[in-house]
């Protein structure tokens, strides 16, 4: 997976922003103002290719220990519900990443407000 399917990949979920809110290093995907995927451009461009999602802690548990070199607790987050998860060409497959973001995306839409919810329902 590239940086601009990564990108364009989350960009294309219902109420999806895109946001430098940290620096200008980090680039956070948000739903609804809610935080579920995160990058850094500086550490991509120097090929260490890995994502910040949001995750279940007990699946988050199972899959750190099913792959352990490419899916570790999430760096700088907290550990029981963020996975970094490697995206480096061949590591985990493409559809499988897409998996994660998926479930970063509705683990986070599970848990907005009624209001919110289907305010999201109206854009899709």
């Amino acid at each position: 997976m590239s940086i601009e399917e990564f990108r364009d990949y989350c960009l294309a979920k219902p109420g999806t922003t895109e946001s430098f809110p940290f620096d200008e290093d980090t680039l956070v995907f948000k739903v609804m103002s809610k935080m579920y995927a995160l990058t850094s451009l500086k550490k991509w461009e120097e090929g260490d290719r890995s994502i910040n999602l949001k995750c279940d802690p007990k699946k988050a548990v199972e899959l750190r220990e099913k792959y352990p070199d490419d899916i570790l607790p999430g760096y700088h987050m907290s550990k029981k519900h963020w996975n970094t998860v490697i995206v480096e060409y061949g590591s985990l497959p493409d559809d499988f990443s897409k998996h994660l973001i998926n479930h970063s995306y509705e683990l986070v839409v599970s848990k907005l407000p009624k209001k919110e919810k289907e305010a999201l329902k109206e854009l899709k």
